[in-house]
């Protein structure tokens, strides 16, 4: 893992190479207003947002958006705390349809000028793969399906091996029957385009909220795999431990856990967090402005759907006065339950580095560390991929 940089003052990184004297002026009236904020001073944290609000736009350069964004973030939080109202934490606000429909799409986009997406859905398929060698019956247990977008290339896979396959079925975690249903009908009549016997289980709900792993429906002779995309638009498993320990219970042949390089520590320090944070979206925010312009209407709809949701959720959400969440140590748990990593060299990270080559974006770099992937812009890691195993395979 990387060794996250936790500090308060800003570094004259990459990141800001460009953007001179304006741009440092922003972040450090920005982690000033982030003091204020963790020290209960709002009248002062206020008046330096008003401030802000003058002289950054969503608009404008790299370092702008993000401040611009970080700065709407700190607003909420404020304004909670003049109303002595605590923001919910993460896991108490379902998303409508309507606002999952518009986050799936901004994804799409995502996907569309950024390799972090088909990176993640890539590594994690060719692990599976990898994987079922051997397997003709195959359970694939996504946690957080939204529209499948990363199953197809697996179909595809799948589809070509020698071996043709008796089943393949995907149960799929998500915030909505109809949204479920729609993705259950795309990725069906794709696997009947490759004539893959293909079944979907829906479950609306998530995973830690589960009584029994027996609501997933697994068969006798399955090979089961599990995919966990972690990220911050909102609550993927519910209880955290509880998920670990249904794992454990159902002792998949693979688990593939594709994680955003950011503490999921919801009760530690505010400003540490807070800064932390502004590190991750600035390296983000740098390289979506390396490959589209200021007036790019895909990387506004990336920035304002994405990742400002993302940035609202860690900074307006949790610290002083509000309910805390620790969130699980969920490497630790895994291997306390008896999970074993299993290292992505080889195959996996070949393929991720022809993948990268392939793509149209400078800047990014892969790194293969005690077994797991990293993917970075410039000097930060963004995403790193991993595999586990609970038993031998048979």
């Amino acid at each position: 893992m990387t060794t996250k940089r936790i500090n308060r003052d800003f570094p004259s990184s990459k990141t800001l190479e460009n953007d001179g004297a304006a741009a440092i002026k922003l972040l450090s009236l920005l982690l000033q207003c982030a003091e204020y904020v963790a020290t209960d001073h709002l009248r002062e944290a206020s008046i330096l947002l008003s401030e802000i609000s003058e002289i950054c736009s969503p608009f404008g350069s790299s370092p702008e958006r993000v401040v611009a964004y970080f700065a709407q973030a700190l607003q909420t939080r404020v304004i909670s705390s003049y109303l002595s109202r605590a923001c919910s934490p993460l896991s108490e606000k379902p998303l409508s349809v309507a606002q999952s429909q518009k986050i799936f799409s901004a994804l799409q986009t995502f996907n569309s000028v950024s390799p972090l997406i088909k990176f993640s859905h890539f590594t994690a398929n060719q692990a599976i793969f990898q994987a079922l060698d051997g397997e003709d019956s195959v359970h694939i247990i996504d946690l957080d399906v939204m529209q499948g977008l990363q199953w197809p290339a697996l179909f595809h896979i799948l589809a070509s091996r020698p071996r043709k396959l008796r089943s393949i079925r995907i149960t799929g975690f998500g915030s909505s029957s109809d949204l479920l249903a729609s993705t259950g009908r795309r990725l069906a009549d794709f696997a009947s385009s490759l004539n893959l016997p293909f079944e979907f289980h829906p479950i609306e709900g998530k995973i830690g909220n589960l009584i029994e792993p027996s609501q997933l429906g697994t068969r006798q002779g399955e090979a089961v795999v599990v995919h966990w995309m972690q990220h911050r638009l909102y609550d993927v498993t519910g209880n955290e431990l509880e998920t670990v320990e249904i794992l454990r219970r159902l002792k998949p042949n693979l688990i593939t856990v594709v994680e955003q390089e950011l503490s999921y520590d919801d009760g530690g320090s505010f400003l540490g967090r807070f800064v932390e944070a502004l590190h991750y979206y600035s390296a983000l925010f740098d390289a979506l402005g390396d490959g589209l312009g200021e007036e790019s209407g895909e990387r506004f709809a990336v920035e304002q759907i994405v990742l400002a949701t993302e940035i609202r959720n860690i900074v307006a959400h949790g610290g002083g006065g509000r309910k805390r969440r620790k969130r699980v140590k969920w490497r630790e748990e895994f291997d306390r339950v008896g999970f074993r990593p299993v290292s992505l060299r080889g195959n996996p990270a070949t393929q991720a580095g022809l993948l990268l080559g392939m793509l149209p974006w400078n800047g990014y770099t892969l790194v293969e560390e005690n077994g797991t992937l990293r993917l970075g812009w410039k000097d930060l890691s963004l995403l790193t991929a991993s595999a586990w195993i609970s038993q031998p395979f048979h």
